[in-house]
C-alpha cells in the first residue's frame, strides 16, 4: 500500500524519497512509515535530541509541536507506536 501525503508547508526538513520500517526504541514494535511520515518522524527525533541537549529555539519547538500534532492527525496509529 503506497500513501500519498502532502509535505505541510511549514515543514523545511529534508524529504526522503522512499519511507521505510522504523522501530519503537523501547519497545522494538515495528512501523511502516510512507517517505513523508518518516520525514517528519525523524525531524522530531532529531529535535527531541537537541532539547535533551539544552538546545533551545523558539522556531524549532513550534515546528517540533506542528510535527506531533500533524503525526496524531495522519497517522494516530503510527504516533501511538512509535511517540506516544
Amino acid at each position: 500500500m503506497t500513501k500519498t501525503q502532502e509535505i505541510p508547508k511549514w515543514f523545511n526538513g529534508e524529504v526522503y524519497d522512499k519511507g521505510a520500517t522504523v522501530y519503537n526504541p523501547f519497545t522494538g514494535h515495528p512501523y511502516e512509515l510512507s517517505n513523508v511520515e518518516l520525514s517528519i518522524y525523524d525531524f522530531i527525533i532529531g529535535a527531541q535530541s537537541l532539547f535533551e541537549m539544552g538546545f533551545q529555539d523558539k522556531k524549532v519547538l513550534d515546528d517540533f509541536e506542528k510535527a506531533l500534532k500533524w503525526f496524531r492527525t495522519h497517522n494516530a496509529e503510527a504516533y501511538m507506536v512509535l511517540l506516544d
